[in-house]
């Protein structure tokens, strides 16, 4: 491994392996993404110790998303003009938008929404800082030659693990515990505590080494760039349109679906809740190496095999809403998280084969903020719910992702498209 030279310098004087710098920008990413999605295994808490309908738990899950998607913009580009280390101080944000939610357990809906839409802003400010930083601690100088994709999994892996671990810890402690709206937020201030001293040392790489690190190549040549923001005609043809499905396929399944089966779980429902939460986002997490091999045989493979899991995933969820029942709730999370694990990491990839490399923490702050749309599904089903039931919208979802699957197969043909099968002889 090449080392960063504080880190070298680090090991030398100590006479100890350094630490692997990624791993900081990585638990970053942790701990804001634990942050960000703790809140979901909660809604039915919520709905049932505070009297909130199911529209209102809703409009606070997708509040989160009004917060994120401009901070997304800003934070890329602030970013990729002023460091990596705008992480540092946003894993604090997190913090006291959880001690926000803490306190609207007990004082109401005010300090409900004002934490969610805070908590959407830590979010926007970190991800697409946070995952350009891990691709470039994970890139020479800071890391080992030899992998391109390497930066993209890890990423990935670092966001999807704090997502799912949130809401089945936090859901674990609502069953358990007292005080179901306020106590299991505490465990994200600990993991807080845990990971700043370690995001603190972890070292800027925006200046000489950023653009040696980064960058859109194929084999040993640059991609021509689109003259608007840097962007590949690429993302266009397959990441943006993927993008929104990344997230609604993950919202609906811990959202939407548990409260389809609450007849069938009875006093442990916010239990259930939790289990599918963690479930969705376990199998995101171990799903992703195998998303990666499917884009190193053919690019825009993993786009589509990803849309084609959501698409049942969506048709099986529409099952669990008809049937009540459970076990298609489970099997329908397992297939939406894999869609989700295989659609996140393929669209990073492609960011990263599409951005010009002054230009990563912006476009994958684009893609972020398409991904995040998705997380407006369960408030779009709750909303529709007096003119169509569940089951029907889930149908109608199963749909739409079949004709985004469509679009995206068909955009790889278009001629001059950018999308090759094949290997790549970067790779």
């Amino acid at each position: 491994m090449v080392q960063a030279p504080a880190a070298a310098a680090h090991a030398a004087a100590g006479g100890q392996r350094a630490p692997q710098p990624w791993l900081g920008a990585a638990a970053a990413l942790f701990a804001v993404g634990w942050g960000a999605n703790q809140f979901s295994s909660l809604l039915l808490a919520y709905r049932h110790q505070s009297h909130l309908s199911a529209t209102t738990a809703d409009a606070l899950f997708g509040v989160y998303a009004v917060g994120l998607i401009p901070a997304l913009l800003i934070g890329g580009r602030l970013s990729d003009r002023h460091g990596r280390r705008l992480v540092v101080p946003v894993v604090g944000l997190s913090a006291v938008a959880t001690s926000i939610l803490m306190l609207g357990g007990v004082t109401g809906l005010g300090a409900l929404y004002a934490g969610r839409f805070l908590a959407g802003i830590a979010s926007g400010l970190a991800f697409a800082p946070g995952t350009a930083w891990v691709k470039e601690l994970s890139s020479p100088p800071w890391g080992a030659v030899g992998d391109a994709q390497l930066g993209a999994r890890r990423a990935a892996v670092a966001l999807t693990a704090g997502f799912g671990a949130g809401p089945l810890v936090a859901g674990l402690l609502a069953q358990w515990l007292p005080d179901p709206t306020v106590v299991p937020y505490i465990a994200h201030l600990m993991v807080v505590a845990a990971v700043c001293p370690w995001v603190l040392r972890t070292p800027e790489t925006v200046g000489r080494h950023t653009t040696a690190a980064v960058g859109p190549t194929v084999g040993h040549r640059r991609r021509p760039l689109s003259p608007r923001h840097g962007i590949d005609r690429r993302f266009w043809l397959a990441a943006a349109p993927m993008a929104p499905w990344v997230f609604a396929a993950a919202s609906v399944a811990f959202a939407v679906l548990p409260a389809q089966v609450t007849s069938h779980t009875g006093h442990y429902e916010v239990l259930f809740a939790a289990v599918v939460a963690g479930l969705t986002l376990l199998v995101g997490v171990l799903v992703q190496p195998w998303a990666r091999r499917l884009d190193a045989r053919s690019e825009a493979r993993g786009v589509q095999v990803g849309l084609a899991l959501v698409t049942i995933g969506m048709a099986v969820g529409a099952g669990a809403a008809s049937t009540a029942q459970p076990a298609l709730v489970l099997v329908a999370a397992m297939l939406l998280g894999a869609g989700y694990g295989t659609c996140l990491v393929s669209g990073l990839l492609e960011v990263q084969r599409a951005s010009h490399p002054e230009a990563l923490a912006r476009v994958t702050a684009v893609f972020y903020a398409l991904t995040y749309v998705g997380f407006a599904a369960p408030v779009v089903i709750s909303s529709l719910a007096p003119l169509a039931d569940t089951t029907a919208l889930l149908l109608g979802a199963t749909v739409a992702c079949t004709v985004t699957l469509a679009g995206v197969a068909a955009g790889r043909r278009l001629p001059g498209a950018p999308m090759r099968a094949g290997r790549t002889t970067s790779r």
